[in-house]
């Protein structure tokens, strides 16, 4: 509406513009038009009542002879020139003062356009200083309509009028349009207000949808068809997104069970082939009369009471993992707990530091040891035996966030296995589920927590936990 209106103005100032330079041109025409015949006819009329005989040689003498034609050159209010056909000034109305040196000789190209011309008039059109000027130059013909000389009729083109009146019409014309301008902007508003109003309604519940969670069907008393259309097809999408959703979650814990399935038969076959082996040994070997049945006994029992060990905690793993941490939340200094759960290890090389006396977070205190403890084991395998070991615990704080941060100087991680590290079944270690951050990552996000690494290959590895801090209402 705005766009139309603002084009509707400059085409109709436009065209008004074009108008007003066409009626001026078609008025000066016409002027100069109306004034050259009135002074012909008045020449003719001379000429018919002349006692001179009518030549180019006499005209000068019969068109002054009793200032006959300075008279109607004063009544017409008209300034002219009478050249004889080659050219040459013979009369003027203005002084010689005023007319100049310039206007005593006729252009050739001025005496050919009024020969060539059919109607025996020629027009020129100048410009000076920012004024146009006309030039209309005619033949002046005897009674025997034989040309005998040149009439010059110079016209200043005046557009002091009709440049006042198009000023004055534009000025009244922006007037109208700035009012409908306004107009226009306050219905556009109205308009697309109520346009956009469902619209609006879509937009914050498509922004709103999401598959973790059940989404709200949009509701319109008598929308138009087009946005009833619009809603219906969202009411159907929203209806599709939570079958899909479910048949998503249903595939992901079948998907999740299967995993874990496979994990816990191959962990369980790990201690069941030593076992076979050694009990199948056994009964092959053992000789009850023999002196050293007792300590083979022993031995035998002691090979598979490791197994089952071994067994015991992989149901444990297990276990762990599959219990999920439940939401305990105390209000805890973050500083004692994680220097209790450091002080449980016996290893002189893990050095605590912090430079606060106390942070306080909503954590479950047993979850928060659990995860330290997970972190800082893994620091102490990540080291190998030929390598002067050292662990380092900090707790500091950052911004609204407590975080803890678990350097070592082990063998590191490599970068392709740094995205994996945290997945329930990826380990790289020869032995053990690869469990145990799974879990600590599980804890963490449980909390609105946040868990990441840094590692340099063969030099170490920083795991840094992120934890809210707690705020008093």
């Amino acid at each position: 509406m705005i766009l139309i209106v603002v084009l509707a103005s400059v085409l109709i100032a436009g065209v008004t513009i074009y108008q007003y330079k066409e009626q001026a041109e078609d008025y000066h025409k016409e002027y100069l038009q109306r004034k050259e015949d009135q002074l012909n006819a008045q020449i003719d009329y001379i000429l018919k009542n002349t006692t001179w005989e009518v030549k180019t040689e006499n005209l000068k003498y019969i068109l002054e002879y009793k200032h006959a034609i300075y008279e109607a050159s004063d009544v017409l209010d008209i300034n002219f020139n009478v050249y004889d056909l080659d050219g040459n000034l013979i009369i003027s109305s203005k002084p010689r003062i005023e007319r100049g040196e310039y206007n005593t000789k006729l252009n050739q190209n001025v005496i050919q356009g009024i020969a060539s011309s059919a109607s025996r008039q020629y027009v020129e059109k100048t410009k000076a200083a920012g004024d146009r000027f006309q030039s209309s130059y005619s033949y002046i013909l005897d009674p025997k309509f034989k040309p005998i000389g040149i009439l010059h009729i110079p016209y200043y083109e005046d557009d002091t009028f009709n440049n006042n009146e198009l000023k004055e019409f534009l000025l009244k014309l922006a007037a109208v349009y700035i009012l409908l301008l306004a107009l226009a902007v306050i219905l556009a508003y109205i308009i697309s207000k109520y346009i956009t109003r469902s619209l609006k309604a879509i937009s914050d519940k498509l922004h709103q949808t999401r598959l973790s969670k059940r989404n709200q069907k949009i509701y319109l008393d008598d929308p138009s068809e087009e946005i009833g259309a619009l809603v219906d097809a969202y009411n159907d999408m929203i209806d599709e997104l939570e079958r899909s959703a479910t048949l998503l979650a249903k595939s992901e814990r079948e998907q999740a069970w299967r995993e874990m399935a496979k994990q816990v038969a191959h962990e369980i076959k790990n201690p069941l082939t030593p076992m076979r082996l050694s009990v199948q040994s056994f009964e092959r070997k053992f000789d009850p009369t023999d002196e050293n049945a007792k300590s083979k006994v022993a031995e035998f029992s002691k090979t598979l009471i490791q197994q089952i060990d071994t067994m015991s905690n992989i149901a444990s793993a297990f276990g762990s993992f599959a219990n999920m941490p439940a939401q305990q939340n105390e209000t805890l200094n973050v500083i004692e707990v994680v220097k209790l759960s450091v002080d449980i290890f016996n290893e002189d090389y893990i050095r605590f530091i912090t430079d606060e006396k106390e942070i306080i977070a909503k954590l479950d205190r047993t979850q928060l040891i659990r995860v330290i403890t997970n972190l800082v084991k893994n620091a102490i395998q990540a080291i190998p035996e030929d390598r002067d070991p050292k662990i380092v615990v900090n707790v500091y704080s950052e911004k609204d966030k407590v975080k803890i941060s678990i350097a070592d100087n082990g063998v590191g991680i490599a970068e392709e296995n740094q995205e994996k590290i945290f997945e329930p079944k990826f380990t790289t270690k020869t032995s053990g589920m690869g469990l145990g951050l799974g879990m600590v990552k599980n804890i963490v996000e449980t909390y609105k927590g946040h868990i990441c690494l840094s590692s340099v290959l063969d030099k170490g590895t920083v795991f840094t936990v992120s934890f809210p801090k707690f705020r008093s209402e």
